[in-house]
């Protein structure tokens, strides 16, 4: 047989080896650092035997892939030590995933404490040494195998695997797991490894079954890239929104009021309407939107005709018993049947489309317990949407236009180069979810395609994410963890209008299905403050602050110079307070860096007497003595171009 080597050398051989003997016969260094072998693109153990012609790439330990065998590993000495330690634990799944591993348990919450004691029970193991040793079993020994171990998880998860499977596991010294590899070869390989958290989980991630235990770890090649990924990690919590929010007072949770029920704090709330004002007047004056307001509830009536009550009923909140009651309410999950009825309020022509209609939506959505999260998943959320009644011939200037406003707010804020673009279409192997048939996806997906192409951005394809009623251009960000969400999103629908008997008379005088763009220009408030939040560290533009500028009196004495500051700044509309307290003015200052305020302005004698204020600020540290009329021009002008200034100090 043939073996093709990465490099396009040709290893032959007369009878099947395994990777790892071929890894030794091309040298024995190169052994020593293979973990994997990935034939014909497949990832494979090096134990695995190779008996035909292939393409084989050998992975190393400094390779992405062979990091991920080291934590698979890892998992998997994880999962002995907690074995030991709490033997009637029960062993569920254990992947490596992108920056560390994970394995689910059967156990009550572990502590930090435990998961210390894990780790000294890990570092035992590894220092043992033992030889990884993989094998075989058919189905039926397999099942007994484990259910003779009490591993009711594993025995699901053979009882699952299609006939004729290869069922594998691995050993090490007294510890056995069902698994498909690779591995490494010896426990001992395992340089560096830090177990960094845990939390509930469900089995097979469903709510309807066992709740388990999730203890999240990672792996390096070395202490060094350990110790950077730790420091990474306290950099990421030091920006986590649902710390760094509740620290900087922006919003908090109360138990009695409700899990993904936040409440906002006045400088929360302050800085969400900032965005809402914003958002209505760039959409309004220029854009082209009408403003509606409709009900924050309907009868099921409504959802059965928009189609939500088959399709999505899950997700919302049911007032009334459907079963007994005469009448059942819902509160709203989105906006869009309402607003289709505010469009046929008055008939429309050809020449009112498009009629883009806008709105600062609140709706409800009954998500998960365990899906739930600060301010990035919730319940009750407020949302910049809007719904664009277009004629057929107008859909590919339309959806430009809608993309075009959505990265407009995306380069103002500051946050255009942290999304990517996703093409979410819908799954054809599950067409009952769906409206339409398949011509009608795949015309709506090539619409929305062409415009990604045109536009130049790169952008991915995903099935099953689609509304029921159309394909979706995502936009989609990742908080400080890496999860990724959906920020904006624009959908075309050429198919609802039906249902709601929407038309417009053309100029021929006949009615006329119009499409109609779903559409967000910034997303959700409340998840775009928890992005803010994390991107800035807090530390936000100017024109976005709850407050801009705090003035500090030195002395009692110029606390009326410094409150008559304070009138001229508030009646130039920007958010400034003073401190009144009687501290030293070096007390203050720092006080007002830690709040990470944009402007501090020192006022004293000198002050009072030139009509001035001495200028602060955590963009170049003390700016010198100013005018009040030119720093108020100044900072007015930062306001009002929504400037984002960088810091050129770190005091």
């Amino acid at each position: 047989m043939k073996v093709t080597l990465k490099d396009g050398s040709v290893k032959e051989y007369d009878s099947k080896k395994s990777i790892i003997d071929i890894a030794k016969d091309i040298s024995e260094g190169l052994a020593r650092s293979v973990v994997a072998g990935e034939v014909n693109g497949v990832m494979h153990d090096l134990r695995d035997e190779i008996d035909s012609d292939c393409e084989l790439n050998l992975i190393t330990l400094k390779d992405e892939k062979g990091l991920s065998v080291i934590r698979h590993t890892t998992s998997h000495v994880l999962a002995q030590a907690v074995k030991r330690v709490f033997p009637q634990s029960k062993l569920a799944i254990g992947p490596s995933i992108a920056e560390g591993f994970y394995y689910d348990f059967e156990h009550e919450p572990f502590s930090r404490d435990d998961l210390d004691k894990l780790e000294a029970e890990m570092k035992k193991i590894i220092k043992e040494g033992e030889a990884i040793e993989r094998f075989e079993l058919p189905r039926e020994e397999a099942i007994k195998f484990m259910e003779e171990k009490n591993e009711p998880y594993k025995v699901e998860l053979i009882k699952d695997l299609p006939e004729g499977e290869k069922i594998s596991f691995y050993k090490q010294g007294d510890f056995t797991d069902l698994c498909a590899g690779p591995h490494l070869q010896r426990t001992k390989d395992i340089k560096a490894f830090k177990l960094v958290s845990s939390s509930m989980a469900y089995w097979r991630g469903d709510s309807n079954k066992a709740r388990l235990q999730r203890i999240y770890g990672t792996a390096y090649n070395s202490k060094e890239e350990l110790e950077a990924y730790l420091k990474h990690l306290e950099d990421i919590k030091l920006r986590d929104h649902n710390k760094l929010g509740r620290e900087m007072e922006l919003f908090t949770t109360v138990d009695v009021v409700g899990q993904g029920l936040p409440l906002m704090l006045p400088k929360g709330t302050k800085m969400i309407q900032k965005l809402q004002r914003w958002i209505e007047d760039l959409e309004d004056n220029e854009w082209g939107y009408v403003r509606t307001k409709t009900p924050l509830m309907a009868k099921s009536d409504l959802y059965k005709i928009s189609g939500h009550w088959d399709h999505y009923q899950d997700g919302m909140f049911i007032l009334g018993d459907p079963q007994h009651d005469g009448e059942i309410l819902a509160l709203r999950p989105m906006t869009c049947p309402f607003q289709y009825y505010v469009y046929k309020n008055t008939q429309k022509s050809y020449r009112d489309l498009p009629y883009r209609m806008g709105e600062t939506s609140t709706l409800f959505r009954n998500e998960d317990s365990g899906e739930m999260h600060g301010l990035t998943r919730v319940r009750q959320f407020t949302i910049s949407e809007g719904h664009n009644v277009i004629r057929p011939d107008q859909a590919e200037e339309e959806l430009q236009s809608c993309l075009n406003l959505a990265i407009y707010v995306l380069e103002t804020l500051g946050l255009r180069d942290d999304v990517t673009f996703r093409l979410s279409k819908w799954d054809k192997n599950n067409k009952e979810k769906y409206l339409g048939d398949e011509a009608y996806w795949e015309g709506t997906q090539a619409a929305l395609r062409n415009i990604l192409v045109e536009k130049g951005l790169p952008f991915t394809e995903a099935d099953g994410e689609a509304a029921f009623y159309g394909p979706k251009i995502d936009i989609q960000a990742k908080n400080v963890y890496g999860k990724e969400d959906t920020m904006v999103t624009i959908q075309l629908d050429a198919a609802i209008a039906e249902n709601f008997d929407l038309y417009y008379i053309d100029q021929n005088g006949a009615k006329v299905r119009p499409y109609i763009v779903h559409r967000t220009s910034l997303g959700c408030y409340e998840r775009t403050l928890a992005w803010l939040i994390e991107k800035y560290a807090g530390k936000f533009p100017t024109w976005l602050c709850p407050e801009q500028v705090r003035i500090l009196p030195i002395s009692d004495k110029y606390a009326d110079y410094a409150n008559s500051v304070l009138k001229e700044l508030k009646k130039n509309g920007v958010d400034a307070t003073v401190d009144t307290r009687t501290e030293k003015i070096g007390f203050k200052i720092r006080d007002a860096r830690l709040a990470r305020l944009p402007y501090m302005l020192v006022v004293g004698e000198k002050e009072e007497a030139e009509g001035s204020v001495s200028v602060r600020s955590r963009f170049a540290g003390d700016e010198g003595s100013k005018k009040l009329s030119d720093f108020v021009d100044m900072i007015c002008k930062e306001i009002r171009t929504k400037e984002i200034r960088k810091e050129e100090v770190t005091e």
